[in-house]
């Protein structure tokens, strides 16, 4: 079915095939950026009935997802009257040039008050809420942004487990709470704008130097002749017992770095940690070795491996005699 292009004042919009029209009682999402987390993540929201809109550079993953029941838009601006259009890329600076086309339409002819734009990459708390005034300048107030990165990798967003941590407006979060239940088991609003992406940065410090310590342990357990897959079944059942340990350990036990996310990103999100503690006002020396080692790693040319290729690069360092 083609719903067409859509004309609201003099503004032409792109088109989107093969879905239902938008409904109020449904509310209708958009969805941009279907890499590893983000097709998974849109496959759960298609399956929990939502009408869905998708969009992606590569045509690939859109296929895929069409193939299941959802719609290709041919623009990010095509999305511009779904209820709520989530982002999931990279970085910010790639959602704000991903989102010009969408915002210039939205200053010709504003959409339906209520709309929500959700950030649900990990991105600085500051630039997200730079981004918010810009969507609520675009949009006559019409749009909001909530930030709601996630936590649990791949597995979780295959899965529909992740943890979803968000930042915005009480009504905001309680209008797109029921789109979020769809990718994730453990949802919170922990404050305005802003909030879901500290939160994401303390996730990040966790996740990292945990990795990290992981990754140094197996390298000092195998270079002093221990079994590096006991030892880590050993700590498991110990006080240093993670969700780290149970997901990433295996991998850094048997040196598997196939890519499930790219390692680099962690140096950008330890540079959140940072840039939020110096605003703050707090000590932060874990974020900030993180940050040099993960700095490191990425120099060394193994950013766009798995996180748990940290061990390599730790390998690779001249020990302290």
């Amino acid at each position: 079915m083609t719903q067409g292009s859509e004309t609201r004042g003099s503004v032409t919009q792109g088109s989107v095939t093969q879905g239902s029209a938008p409904s109020r009682d449904a509310p209708a999402v958009g969805f941009v950026g279907l890499g590893h987390m983000g097709a998974p993540m849109a496959a759960n929201v298609l399956a929990a009935g939502w009408p869905l809109a998708v969009w992606n550079r590569s045509p690939r993953a859109v296929d895929r997802l069409v193939a299941r029941g959802a719609s290709a838009a041919d623009s990010v601006a095509a999305l511009r009257d779904r209820d709520v259009i989530i982002f999931m890329l990279p970085d910010l600076s790639f959602i704000d040039a991903a989102a010009q086309p969408l915002l210039s339409s939205w200053r010709a002819a504003p959409p339906r008050p209520g709309t929500a734009v959700v950030v649900m990459s990990s991105v600085s708390p500051a630039r997200v809420r730079t981004f918010g005034a810009v969507v609520g300048e675009a949009s006559a107030g019409h749009a909001s942004v909530v930030d709601a990165p996630v936590s649990g990798g791949t597995v979780g967003a295959e899965n529909g487990t992740l943890a979803i941590m968000a930042g915005g407006s009480a009504q905001a979060f309680h209008d797109i709470l029921p789109v979020l239940k769809s990718m994730g088991t453990t949802v919170r609003r922990l404050g305005d704008l802003g909030a879901g992406s500290l939160a994401k940065a303390c996730n990040q410090l966790l996740v990292g130097t945990t990795a990290a310590a992981l990754a140094e342990a197996a390298e000092l357990a195998e270079r002093s002749g221990l079994d590096v897959a006991a030892l880590f079944e050993v700590l498991a059942g110990g006080l240093a017992g993670s969700r780290v340990l149970d997901i990433v350990g295996p991998r850094i036990a048997v040196k598997d770095y196939a890519p499930t996310g790219p390692a680099k990103f962690m140096h950008k999100d330890l540079g959140f940690v940072i840039d939020s503690a110096v605003a703050a006002g707090s000590a932060v020396p874990m974020a900030t070795a993180g940050h040099r080692l993960y700095g490191t790693l990425t120099a060394q040319g193994l950013g766009e491996l798995d996180l748990a290729v940290v061990r390599e690069s730790i390998a690779r360092l001249q020990p302290r005699l």
